[in-house]
C-alpha cells in the first residue's frame, strides 16, 4: 500500500508539471475567465487570497498562509481518517501474517481465498487500504489549482514576503530545505509506532521515508516561493496534527499493553 501510495505521489507530480505546462500560466485569472478549470477551480482560490491578502494590508504571504491552514483544515477529516486506518493497518498485522503463511501457495484459487480473507479482516477491523492515497487524491487537484492561482494572480507575483519574492523559486533554498524537513518529520512521526521487524512493507516505508522529502524539496526549489511557503506551512500544520492525533492513540495503545 505505502508502495503504491509512493508510486501516485510521482504520477500526481508528474501531473503538476504537465498541467502547468499545457496551461497558458501568464495569462491573469479573472471572474470573465472561461474554462471549467479555470472558473471553477482557479478563480475561487485567487479570490480567497485576494480577500485575505486584504485583510492583512495587501500581505499575500500572510495571505498564503492563512489560506493554507483553511485548506488544511477542511482536508483535516480525511487525515484523521487516513491517520486511524494507517493505526488500525498496524494492529492486524500479525493477523495479516497468519493469513498469508495460511495461503502462502500461489495457485489461483489459493490466491483468490487469501484476498477474500484479507478484505473479510480489513472489515472486520474497520481498515480502509485507499483511506492513505485519499488525502493525497483530494490535496494534488488543490495544490494545482493553487499553483495556478499564485501564477495568475498578477499582485501575487508582485509581491515580496521576509527575504524572497513570492512568484519567483527562494534564492536562499531555505523553503525548500524547511518543507523537505518537514515532510521527513512528519513521515517519521507516521512510522513511529511501527513494528520493523516481520514487518512486508517496512521496506517501502524507508524508501519513501527519504523519497518523499526529496521529491518536495525538489519541486520546491523550481517553483515560485508562494507555492513553496504552501507547502512549509502545510507540512508543518500535518505534523502538529501528526502530534496530536497519533500520539495519544499510541499513548493509549502502550497503556493498555502495559495494564
Amino acid at each position: 500500500m505505502l508502495r503504491n501510495k509512493g508510486l501516485l505521489l510521482i504520477v500526481l507530480i508528474g501531473g503538476l508539471a504537465l498541467l502547468s505546462g499545457c496551461t497558458d500560466v501568464n495569462q491573469e485569472i479573472t471572474s470573465e475567465t472561461t474554462g471549467i478549470w479555470s472558473h471553477y477551480f482557479v478563480y475561487p482560490l485567487s479570490w480567497l487570497l485576494t480577500e485575505a491578502a486584504n485583510l492583512f494590508n495587501e500581505s499575500y504571504g500572510l495571505s498564503i498562509v492563512l489560506v493554507t491552514i483553511l485548506i488544511r483544515l477542511v482536508l483535516l477529516p480525511l487525515n484523521i481518517k487516513q491517520l486511524k486506518s494507517s493505526k488500525a493497518m498496524q494492529d492486524i498485522q500479525p493477523q495479516l501474517q497468519e493469513v498469508r503463511k495460511k495461503y502462502s501457495s500461489k495457485d489461483a484459487k489459493t490466491q483468490q481465498k487469501l484476498q477474500q480473507e484479507t478484505m473479510e479482516l480489513f472489515q472486520k477491523n474497520g481498515v480502509n487500504p485507499l483511506a492513505g492515497c485519499l488525502p493525497l487524491i483530494v490535496q494534488m487537484p488543490i495544490l494545482i489549482a493553487f499553483y495556478h492561482a499564485i501564477m495568475r494572480t498578477f499582485e501575487i507575483k508582485q509581491h515580496s514576503f521576509l527575504w524572497f519574492q513570492l512568484g519567483e523559486p527562494d534564492p536562499f533554498f531555505i523553503l525548500p530545505i524547511v518543507a523537505a524537513g518537514a515532510t521527513f518529520l512528519q513521515q517519521k512521526l507516521m512510522m513511529s509506532g511501527t513494528p520493523k521487524s516481520d514487518n512486508p512493507m517496512a521496506a517501502q516505508m524507508q524508501m519513501m521515508l527519504y523519497m518523499m522529502p526529496i521529491m518536495i524539496g525538489v519541486v520546491a526549489i523550481f517553483f515560485p516561493s508562494a507555492l513553496a511557503l504552501y507547502w512549509v506551512v502545510g507540512n508543518i500544520f500535518m505534523v502538529l496534527q501528526t502530534l496530536f492525533i497519533r500520539r495519544p492513540m499510541m499513548k493509549n495503545v502502550d497503556t493498555g499493553g502495559s495494564k
